[in-house]
């Protein structure tokens, strides 16, 4: 019965008989727009048939093209563990089968399982994240923001009025879930106005396109999707939407530091900063940092209430969605008093 909500499908994927290869304690872990199954030594991710506006999957040709991209960007960080689409197919038994030969009812994306113990977002919980980490991130992602794609079509994402179209949506989207237990209008009033402020230094972000730091990004680069194993793992880039994933090379470091940050581990978010500024001789990072910070936030809040309001989760992730965002939402309140 708990799995009532679900879709036919995957309350079929959830026996671990499905599969050609050994998978016990098959799990279920539900994001606002992905389920993905824990299957043995593998990952399926599906995408739910969602549409917010900045996001559509809202049918099945869209969610193809998207698991397609999804595969080739997140190859540049981690080929090894993006191993290629999947297909749900309907099959002549009334049932549903991972590759059948039946008619396609959705797509997926095939991943190697990493280790969940090397999660960084574990390590953190363990109190284990440590300085030789930070450092081998910096490494990877200054040698990968070097290589990253950019040019004047990229680069006309990073001007003060195309971030403004993707820093104030998220005051559009949670205005309905104001003074419901994780954003009150004082703090939304407070955020939405720092955020505009600095809007309107276009100069600067002038310079930050004209110093090439506009590039083909990560978009959602903080602990959830990073192991920290035999090598460093980032993974599950912005797929969806070009204009979340190109971007100021600021915007991608600031998710990393207000994640830090939000964790309390600010000593390891300077060190951080530090070293990636001298990795990368981007001197003029620091001062988008903190706008960057809370636009990070602030979406991570927004998440966490899109989360909540998705009638598929349970309770107990409905209830933490909450508490979380309204964590997020005083993070970025803290950052917009910072001017």
């Amino acid at each position: 019965m708990a799995n009532d909500h679900l879709p036919p499908f995957l309350r079929v994927l959830l026996h671990p008989d499905r599969y050609d290869h050994p998978a016990v304690d098959v799990k279920l872990v539900q994001t606002h727009i992905s389920s993905v199954i824990l299957a043995g030594h593998y990952v399926y991710k599906f995408k739910k048939p969602v549409n917010f506006g900045f996001l559509d999957f809202s049918d099945l040709d869209k969610r193809r093209v998207c698991c397609e991209q999804e595969i080739l960007l997140n190859r540049r960080l981690c080929p090894e563990i993006y191993l290629g689409m999947v297909t749900v197919t309907a099959e002549p038994d009334g049932g549903f089968a991972l590759n059948g030969s039946g008619p396609v009812v959705e797509y997926g994306v095939k991943m190697a399982r990493m280790p969940e113990e090397r999660m960084m977002a574990q390590l953190i919980r363990a109190g284990q994240l440590q300085a030789s980490h930070i450092d081998a991130l910096v490494t990877v992602l200054a040698d990968f923001y070097r290589r990253a794609e950019n040019g004047q079509e990229i680069a006309r994402f990073g001007t003060a009025a195309a971030v403004a179209v993707n820093v104030l949506e998220n005051f559009d989207q949670t205005q309905t879930f104001i003074g419901q237990g994780a954003l009150d209008r004082p703090q939304y009033e407070a955020i939405a106005d720092f955020a505009r402020g600095f809007l309107e230094n276009e100069a600067m972000f002038q310079q930050r396109i004209d110093g090439g730091f506009i590039r083909d990004c990560h978009g959602d680069l903080y602990s959830a999707n990073i192991c920290l194993a035999d090598r460093v793992h980032i993974y599950d880039c912005i797929e969806f939407n070009q204009r979340f994933r190109y971007c100021d090379v600021a915007s991608d470091v600031a998710f990393l530091v207000m994640d830090l940050e939000f964790h309390g581990l600010d000593e390891l978010a300077g060190r951080f900063v530090d070293r990636f500024v001298q990795a990368t001789a981007d001197r003029g990072l620091q001062a988008m940092l903190n706008f960057y910070k809370c636009y990070r936030a602030y979406v991570r809040g927004k998440i966490g209430l899109f989360t909540a309001a998705d009638s598929a989760v349970d309770p107990a992730v409905r209830t933490a969605s909450v508490e979380q965002a309204a964590k997020y939402f005083r993070l970025a309140q803290r950052y917009a008093a910072c001017r």
